[in-house]
Protein backbone atom coordinates (compact mmCIF):
# COMPACT_ATOMS: atom_id res chain seq x y z
CA UNK A 1 0.00 0.00 0.00
CA UNK A 2 1.35 3.42 -0.91
CA UNK A 3 1.78 6.14 1.71
CA UNK A 4 -1.06 8.05 0.03
CA UNK A 5 -3.47 5.10 0.22
CA UNK A 6 -2.49 4.46 3.84
CA UNK A 7 -3.10 8.11 4.72
CA UNK A 8 -6.58 8.16 3.18
CA UNK A 9 -7.42 4.83 4.82
CA UNK A 10 -6.43 6.19 8.23
CA UNK A 11 -8.39 9.41 7.74
CA UNK A 12 -11.46 7.51 6.56
CA UNK A 13 -11.34 5.33 9.68
CA UNK A 14 -11.21 8.53 11.76
CA UNK A 15 -14.07 10.13 9.84
CA UNK A 16 -11.79 12.99 8.76
CA UNK A 17 -11.01 14.65 5.44
CA UNK A 18 -7.56 15.14 3.95
CA UNK A 19 -6.01 18.58 3.80
CA UNK A 20 -3.67 18.89 0.81
CA UNK A 21 -1.77 22.17 0.49
CA UNK A 22 0.18 23.03 -2.65
CA UNK A 23 3.34 25.12 -2.79
CA UNK A 24 5.76 25.79 -5.62
CA UNK A 25 9.18 24.29 -4.89
CA UNK A 26 11.80 26.98 -4.37
CA UNK A 27 9.31 29.78 -3.69
CA UNK A 28 9.47 32.41 -2.31
CA UNK A 29 13.08 31.60 -1.35
CA UNK A 30 15.22 28.94 -2.95
CA UNK A 31 16.08 27.23 0.34
CA UNK A 32 12.80 27.52 2.26
CA UNK A 33 10.83 24.58 0.87
CA UNK A 34 11.74 21.71 3.27
CA UNK A 35 11.13 23.99 6.26
CA UNK A 36 7.85 25.14 4.71
CA UNK A 37 6.77 21.54 4.14
CA UNK A 38 7.39 20.68 7.81
CA UNK A 39 5.42 23.77 8.87
CA UNK A 40 2.48 22.73 6.70
CA UNK A 41 2.46 19.31 8.36
CA UNK A 42 2.48 21.07 11.74
CA UNK A 43 -0.51 23.07 10.51
CA UNK A 44 -2.48 19.92 9.72
CA UNK A 45 -1.50 18.94 6.18
CA UNK A 46 -2.09 15.25 5.40
CA UNK A 47 -0.51 15.23 1.92
CA UNK A 48 1.75 17.87 0.35
CA UNK A 49 1.59 18.78 -3.33
CA UNK A 50 4.92 20.21 -4.42
CA UNK A 51 4.86 22.14 -7.69
CA UNK A 52 7.75 21.58 -10.09
CA UNK A 53 8.61 24.94 -11.69
CA UNK A 54 8.13 24.97 -15.46
CA UNK A 55 8.47 27.76 -17.99
CA UNK A 56 5.27 27.08 -19.93
CA UNK A 57 2.50 25.98 -17.53
CA UNK A 58 -0.93 25.47 -19.07
CA UNK A 59 -3.13 24.92 -16.00
CA UNK A 60 -1.65 27.47 -13.61
CA UNK A 61 -3.13 30.90 -13.12
CA UNK A 62 -1.09 34.09 -12.71
CA UNK A 63 -0.33 33.57 -9.00
CA UNK A 64 1.29 30.16 -9.43
CA UNK A 65 2.83 31.12 -12.78
CA UNK A 66 4.60 34.01 -11.06
CA UNK A 67 5.79 31.71 -8.26
CA UNK A 68 7.16 29.28 -10.83
CA UNK A 69 8.98 32.04 -12.67
CA UNK A 70 10.62 33.19 -9.45
CA UNK A 71 11.69 29.66 -8.57
CA UNK A 72 13.12 29.18 -12.06
CA UNK A 73 15.09 32.41 -11.63
CA UNK A 74 16.71 30.76 -8.59
CA UNK A 75 17.73 27.79 -10.73
CA UNK A 76 15.16 25.39 -9.29
CA UNK A 77 14.55 22.37 -11.50
CA UNK A 78 13.61 18.76 -10.98
CA UNK A 79 17.03 17.83 -9.58
CA UNK A 80 16.66 20.48 -6.88
CA UNK A 81 13.04 19.49 -6.20
CA UNK A 82 14.08 15.90 -5.52
CA UNK A 83 16.79 17.19 -3.18
CA UNK A 84 14.10 19.13 -1.30
CA UNK A 85 12.04 15.97 -0.90
CA UNK A 86 15.11 14.13 0.41
CA UNK A 87 15.70 16.89 2.95
CA UNK A 88 12.05 16.70 4.07
CA UNK A 89 12.20 12.90 4.29
CA UNK A 90 15.22 13.06 6.59
CA UNK A 91 12.81 14.20 9.33
CA UNK A 92 9.39 13.02 8.11
CA UNK A 93 8.97 9.46 6.88
CA UNK A 94 5.17 9.38 6.86
CA UNK A 95 3.60 12.44 5.17
CA UNK A 96 2.97 11.74 1.46
CA UNK A 97 4.54 14.08 -1.09
CA UNK A 98 3.06 14.48 -4.57
CA UNK A 99 4.98 16.25 -7.32
CA UNK A 100 2.69 18.32 -9.54
CA UNK A 101 3.91 19.56 -12.88
CA UNK A 102 4.27 18.94 -16.58
CA UNK A 103 5.67 16.30 -18.90
CA UNK A 104 8.61 18.29 -20.24
CA UNK A 105 10.74 18.37 -17.04
CA UNK A 106 10.13 14.66 -16.42
CA UNK A 107 11.06 13.62 -19.95
CA UNK A 108 14.06 15.97 -19.97
CA UNK A 109 15.20 14.44 -16.68
CA UNK A 110 15.14 10.98 -18.22
CA UNK A 111 17.15 12.17 -21.23
CA UNK A 112 19.77 13.86 -19.06
CA UNK A 113 20.03 11.22 -16.34
CA UNK A 114 20.11 8.03 -18.32
CA UNK A 115 16.74 6.48 -19.08
CA UNK A 116 17.41 3.08 -20.54
CA UNK A 117 15.49 -0.09 -21.20
CA UNK A 118 12.44 -0.38 -18.98
CA UNK A 119 13.91 1.80 -16.25
CA UNK A 120 13.08 5.48 -15.94
CA UNK A 121 15.78 7.58 -14.29
CA UNK A 122 13.13 9.94 -12.99
CA UNK A 123 10.99 7.19 -11.42
CA UNK A 124 14.07 5.56 -9.91
CA UNK A 125 15.33 8.82 -8.41
CA UNK A 126 11.90 10.04 -7.29
CA UNK A 127 11.31 6.78 -5.45
CA UNK A 128 14.74 7.00 -3.82
CA UNK A 129 14.05 10.60 -2.76
CA UNK A 130 10.77 9.64 -1.10
CA UNK A 131 8.17 10.89 -3.59
CA UNK A 132 4.76 9.21 -3.22
CA UNK A 133 2.85 10.37 -6.27
CA UNK A 134 2.89 12.28 -9.53
CA UNK A 135 0.31 14.59 -11.02
CA UNK A 136 1.45 15.46 -14.55
CA UNK A 137 -1.08 17.88 -15.95
CA UNK A 138 -0.44 17.17 -19.64
CA UNK A 139 -0.21 13.36 -19.48
CA UNK A 140 -3.56 11.98 -20.75
CA UNK A 141 -4.66 8.69 -19.18
CA UNK A 142 -4.68 6.79 -22.47
CA UNK A 143 -0.92 7.46 -22.78
CA UNK A 144 -0.09 6.58 -19.17
CA UNK A 145 -0.77 2.89 -18.63
CA UNK A 146 2.91 1.89 -18.70
CA UNK A 147 4.02 4.97 -16.74
CA UNK A 148 1.41 4.24 -14.05
CA UNK A 149 2.56 0.63 -13.79
CA UNK A 150 6.19 1.71 -13.39
CA UNK A 151 5.23 4.16 -10.65
CA UNK A 152 3.13 1.55 -8.87
CA UNK A 153 6.07 -0.87 -8.92
CA UNK A 154 7.85 1.72 -6.74
CA UNK A 155 4.80 2.30 -4.48
CA UNK A 156 4.06 5.62 -6.15
CA UNK A 157 0.64 6.77 -7.34
CA UNK A 158 -0.35 8.49 -10.57
CA UNK A 159 -2.94 11.18 -9.90
CA UNK A 160 -5.16 12.79 -12.53
CA UNK A 161 -7.23 15.91 -12.88
CA UNK A 162 -10.94 15.80 -13.63
CA UNK A 163 -12.93 18.91 -14.54
CA UNK A 164 -16.55 20.08 -14.84
CA UNK A 165 -16.23 19.35 -18.57
CA UNK A 166 -15.01 15.74 -18.09
CA UNK A 167 -17.23 13.21 -19.86
CA UNK A 168 -18.21 9.83 -18.44
CA UNK A 169 -15.86 8.24 -20.97
CA UNK A 170 -12.95 10.37 -19.73
CA UNK A 171 -13.75 9.54 -16.11
CA UNK A 172 -13.73 5.85 -16.97
CA UNK A 173 -10.35 6.24 -18.69
CA UNK A 174 -8.93 7.99 -15.63
CA UNK A 175 -10.39 5.34 -13.33
CA UNK A 176 -8.49 2.67 -15.26
CA UNK A 177 -5.06 4.10 -14.40
CA UNK A 178 -5.43 6.52 -11.45
CA UNK A 179 -4.38 5.59 -7.94
CA UNK A 180 -3.97 7.45 -4.66
CA UNK A 181 -6.67 10.03 -5.37
CA UNK A 182 -8.06 12.10 -8.20
CA UNK A 183 -8.09 15.88 -8.17
CA UNK A 184 -11.37 17.45 -9.23
CA UNK A 185 -10.79 20.92 -10.64
CA UNK A 186 -13.89 22.69 -9.42
CA UNK A 187 -13.73 25.57 -11.91
CA UNK A 188 -13.42 25.97 -15.65
CA UNK A 189 -10.14 27.82 -16.12
CA UNK A 190 -6.79 28.04 -14.38
CA UNK A 191 -5.71 27.89 -10.75
CA UNK A 192 -6.90 30.73 -8.56
CA UNK A 193 -9.61 31.83 -10.98
CA UNK A 194 -13.26 32.48 -10.30
CA UNK A 195 -15.56 31.74 -7.39
CA UNK A 196 -16.18 28.18 -6.31
CA UNK A 197 -19.76 26.88 -6.57
CA UNK A 198 -20.11 24.38 -3.73
CA UNK A 199 -23.51 23.14 -4.94
CA UNK A 200 -22.10 22.39 -8.39
CA UNK A 201 -19.24 20.44 -6.81
CA UNK A 202 -21.67 18.49 -4.63
CA UNK A 203 -23.71 17.60 -7.71
CA UNK A 204 -20.65 16.45 -9.67
CA UNK A 205 -18.98 14.20 -7.10
CA UNK A 206 -21.54 11.35 -7.18
CA UNK A 207 -21.09 11.20 -10.96
CA UNK A 208 -17.31 10.99 -10.56
CA UNK A 209 -17.64 8.29 -7.92
CA UNK A 210 -19.69 6.13 -10.27
CA UNK A 211 -16.44 5.63 -12.18
CA UNK A 212 -13.58 6.44 -9.80
CA UNK A 213 -13.09 4.30 -6.71
CA UNK A 214 -10.11 6.17 -5.23
CA UNK A 215 -10.68 9.25 -3.01
CA UNK A 216 -11.67 12.51 -4.66
CA UNK A 217 -9.97 15.76 -3.72
CA UNK A 218 -11.34 19.15 -4.76
CA UNK A 219 -9.27 22.23 -5.52
CA UNK A 220 -9.08 25.46 -7.56
CA UNK A 221 -10.88 28.28 -5.76
CA UNK A 222 -10.69 27.20 -2.09
CA UNK A 223 -9.41 30.26 -0.28
CA UNK A 224 -10.79 30.24 3.27
CA UNK A 225 -11.95 28.04 6.13
CA UNK A 226 -15.67 28.37 5.35
CA UNK A 227 -15.27 27.19 1.76
CA UNK A 228 -12.92 24.40 2.82
CA UNK A 229 -15.46 23.23 5.40
CA UNK A 230 -18.25 23.22 2.81
CA UNK A 231 -16.15 21.24 0.33
CA UNK A 232 -15.07 18.88 3.09
CA UNK A 233 -18.72 17.91 3.58
CA UNK A 234 -18.82 16.34 0.11
CA UNK A 235 -15.21 15.58 -0.92
CA UNK A 236 -12.55 13.27 0.51
CA UNK A 237 -9.89 15.97 0.41
CA UNK A 238 -9.50 19.72 0.10
CA UNK A 239 -6.63 21.10 -2.00
CA UNK A 240 -5.42 24.68 -1.47
CA UNK A 241 -2.67 26.30 -3.53
CA UNK A 242 -2.99 29.84 -4.85
CA UNK A 243 -4.07 31.29 -1.49
CA UNK A 244 -0.99 29.88 0.24
CA UNK A 245 1.27 31.27 -2.49
CA UNK A 246 -0.31 34.70 -2.04
CA UNK A 247 0.08 34.59 1.73
CA UNK A 248 3.78 33.75 1.67
CA UNK A 249 4.80 35.74 -1.41
CA UNK A 250 5.91 38.91 0.35
CA UNK A 251 6.83 37.50 3.75
CA UNK A 252 10.36 37.84 5.08
CA UNK A 253 12.28 34.55 5.01
CA UNK A 254 11.83 33.99 8.74
CA UNK A 255 8.02 34.29 8.57
CA UNK A 256 7.20 32.12 5.54
CA UNK A 257 6.80 28.82 7.39
CA UNK A 258 4.81 30.20 10.32
CA UNK A 259 2.38 32.10 8.07
CA UNK A 260 1.60 28.94 6.09
CA UNK A 261 1.31 26.87 9.28
CA UNK A 262 -1.12 29.29 10.94
CA UNK A 263 -3.33 29.52 7.85
CA UNK A 264 -3.53 25.74 7.56
CA UNK A 265 -4.39 25.42 11.25
CA UNK A 266 -7.53 27.48 10.54
CA UNK A 267 -8.43 25.22 7.60
CA UNK A 268 -7.72 22.07 9.60
CA UNK A 269 -9.94 23.24 12.46
CA UNK A 270 -12.78 23.98 10.03
CA UNK A 271 -12.46 20.59 8.35
CA UNK A 272 -12.47 18.76 11.68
Amino acid sequence: MSRIAATFSRLQAQGRKALIPYVTAGFPFADVTPELMHAMVAGGADVIELGVPFSDPSADGPVIQKAGEKALSFGIGLVQVLDMVRAFRSQDSTTPVVLMGYANPVERYDIKHGAGGTESAFIRDAAEAGVDGMLIVDYPPEECVEFAARLKAHDMDLIFLLAPTSTDARMAQVAGVASGYVYYVSLKGVTGAGTLDVDAVAAMLPRIRQHVKVPVGVGFGIRDAATAQAIGQVADAVVIGSKIIQLIEHQPRAQVASVARDFLKEIRAALD
